[in-house]
């Protein structure tokens, strides 16, 4: 177990780069880490102390480098080991961490042990990966279906057998009872560390064991498949393989920070895999944490990929289950964008009207709750959803699927494309948006992923104005560092379903975050929660504060501490 004093990531604030879509310098129109290191300053001044990459290792990039053909290798559209080198050695420089992505569940079908394995069943590295005869009848091996779509099984090119993959046909799914691929990911695991690498990400860890024997599943009607997505998912093994790697890892660092991608587990789940006395992860990132209301949506249709509200009744309990469950952890991840799921402003704020004030009051209720916040890339600057104007260019799971199924349901191409704008992972991750310029100061050609080009919501125009969301997320991540935003208790008061008001106390410090979670004025009122002697540490625009009174604008943001109460750095 490591000792309290090693865990630097209790008061990390982490910045999420997406490298292919942060900053391109060889004019490809694809990010690379020459452009991530062309910016380490401008992360380091907004106040984060750790960067988690996503995929920079080779890969024939049919999922944006989820699938790694050699994990010893930067991929070329990167740039080349050198620069991974000196990206670690500029960051540290910085007192910035480095976390990298670790894929874990899958390899590419390009990746040499899969080469080897299509060579036989008795190839040595034949077991690297699970495969499985066809039924008597001659039908796959069972009725699961991939994340992707599709059966979770592929035919070998020669010979009889068929391969698992959970996700793509392209990214086949690794064995972890053999021992043999827990230990080369070990080594994997300290080569980078070895590099100077801080931490991992470990992508998809909770699928990393599979159901025994493979069992057909009941479907709803005769033929179709069974999504294999949530037979496959925490299951009994999970625990000895990460604690195997993990405890292995940390005898070459002991303070190595460990990240689990769990996005489907709930808080009871999320102590097991973050109790230190498991070792297995120090937290997790669980999608569960945003309930929506789905009485608007078409049962007809998958429930995730149609645009629905907050149920902000639900978030509320759930939040507060996170935060009591993993107190003792040092809280939760506190986030509101990843690189898999729209943009929060987007999504949860009011883009149209209130996109400054929506943006700073997100930031304000999220990330002084007790926990580690996880910044994507150009949140602080209120970056909302890509538009895509043409069906193909999604390339989400079942993204495909909907389309098809929602014409044949008589939706027009408009709403279709609507929801898809609203809720596809492709939305979020458009180029990093430094200027006003034809592609954002991202690239000298069209990014890959597409780019908004916006004259207010970016870096150039934002640093200039001293009331931009970018300098209130400055503000917001260094208050965040005091002792009572780090280590102070946490409880959520009562109050109207559009109100999101708590209370963060240690010892003889409390502080009051008020947040107006509406489109109309609010008016908080109440004994106990607001008192005279207090002041406003910070507040987003247009709130008033007078003697035991908040009146908050719509999405009005106000932080409120004792008259004697100074931040602490």
């Amino acid at each position: 177990m490591v000792d309290q004093q090693l865990k630097w990531w209790k008061e990390a604030i982490v910045y999420q780069v997406y490298p292919r879509s942060f900053q391109d310098t060889d004019g490809n129109g694809v990010g690379d880490l020459a452009g991530v290191i062309q910016h380490l300053d401008y992360i380091q001044r907004l106040g984060a102390n750790a960067i988690w990459l996503n995929p920079i290792f080779q890969s024939p990039q049919v999922d944006n480098g989820y699938d790694v053909s050699d994990y010893y290798a930067i991929d070329p559209i990167f740039g080349k080991m050198e620069d991974a080198e000196k990206l670690i050695e500029e960051a540290h420089k910085r007192g910035l961490k480095i976390i990298f992505d670790l894929v874990l569940n899958h390899t590419s079908i390009e990746h040499p042990w899969f080469q080897e394995a299509l060579k036989g069943p008795d190839n040595p590295h034949r077991d690297f990966y699970i495969w499985h005869d066809a039924q008597p009848n001659g039908d796959l091996p069972n009725n699961w279906a991939s994340i992707f779509g599709g059966s979770v099984w592929e035919k070998e090119p020669v010979g009889n057998q068929y391969y698992f993959h959970l996700f793509k046909k392209e990214m086949p799914d690794l064995n972890w009872d053999n021992p043999n691929v827990a230990k080369a990911m070990v080594d994997i695991g300290k080569f980078w560390l070895d590099k100077g690498v801080d931490g991992f990400r470990l992508d998809a860890f909770i699928h990393l064991d599979k159901l025994d024997d493979f069992p057909s599943e009941p479907a709803l009607r005769d033929g179709e498949l069974v999504s294999a997505q949530l037979i496959n998912e925490n299951l009994p093994n999970i625990k000895n393989y990460i604690q195997d790697l993990t405890s292995a890892l940390r005898t070459v660092k002991p303070d190595v920070f460990i990240l689990g991608e769990a996005a489907s587990v709930n808080a009871d789940l999320a102590v097991t895999y973050s109790d230190p006395q498991n070792d297995m992860c120090d937290v997790v990132i669980s999608f569960m944490l945003f309930p929506e209301d789905h009485s608007v949506k078409d049962p007809r249709l998958p429930f995730n990929m149609q645009h629905a509200i907050l149920d902000k009744k639900a978030f509320k309990k759930t939040m507060v289950e996170w935060q009591k469950k993993l107190d003792p952890f040092g809280g939760p991840a506190l986030y509101w964008n990843n690189h898999d799921m729209a943009r929060a402003v987007s999504r949860f704020g009011e883009v149209e009207n209130y996109r400054e004030n929506s943006s700073k009051m997100l930031a304000t209720l999220m990330y002084l709750q007790k926990g580690i916040p996880f910044i994507l890339y150009g949140e602080e600057l209120g970056m909302q959803n890509m538009h895509h104007t043409n069906p193909q260019d999604f390339e989400t799971p079942g993204a495909t699927a909907f389309y098809a199924k929602s014409k044949a349901l008589g939706y027009t191409e408009e709403h279709i494309l609507m929801e898809l704008n609203s809720t596809a992972r492709d939305v979020s991750r458009g180029a990093m948006q430094w200027d006003d310029s034809e592609y954002a100061g991202f690239s000298s050609m069209a990014p890959w992923s597409g780019v908004n080009r916006e004259v207010k919501f970016n870096v150039a125009a934002e640093e200039k104005n001293p009331d931009s969301i970018l300098e209130y997320y400055r503000k917001i991540l260094e208050y965040k560092k005091m002792p009572v935003f780090t280590e102070g208790t946490f409880h959520l008061f009562e109050t109207k379903e559009s109100l999101y008001s708590y209370e963060r106390v240690l010892g003889d410090e409390r502080a009051i975050v008020i947040c107006n979670f509406s489109d109309t004025e609010e008016r908080l009122q109440e004994d106990g929660i607001v008192e005279k002697e207090w002041r406003v540490l910070i507040q987003n625009n247009g709130n008033d504060v007078e003697n035991n009174c908040v009146i908050l604008a719509p999405y009005g943001a106000v932080v409120l501490l004792k008259e004697t109460d100074s931040p602490k750095k």
